[in-house]
């Protein structure tokens, strides 16, 4: 079982920043894929971005450039760096992880991010 703890939550005015994080603070064994997901009212839960344990970053089109994503293996921790951010970009952003060795995905419980235009 790993438990995602998110934090961040936060309301913004439209262009400003806001950095998310997710913590894993009781795992055994180490997290392989870490990344992030939201999902706006009515809509589907989407890709944002996602890292690999050596750091390799996958962005969805609409956040590059604008968002980073990076990851603290020795703190089990993911990090998102989101700038110029729009009204389109208010959803409930969820941490998603998986460990080495073993296919089941793990969720955060959520944190809301509000842009205002």
């Amino acid at each position: 079982q790993v438990q995602l703890v998110e934090s961040g939550e936060g309301l913004v005015q439209a262009g400003g920043p806001l950095g998310l994080s997710c913590a894993a603070p009781r795992i055994i064994g180490l997290l392989n894929v870490m990344g992030w997901y939201r999902q706006a009212p009515g809509k589907q839960r989407e890709l944002v971005a996602t890292i690999t344990r050596g750091r390799s970053t996958n962005y969805a089109d609409s956040e590059k450039g604008r968002f980073t994503i990076s990851r603290d293996n020795a703190k089990n921790t993911v990090y998102l760096q989101m700038n110029s951010l729009k009204p389109e970009d208010t959803a409930v952003y969820y941490c998603n992880a998986n460990l080495v060795g073993r296919p089941q995905e793990y969720w955060g419980q959520g944190t809301q991010v509000t842009v205002s235009s």
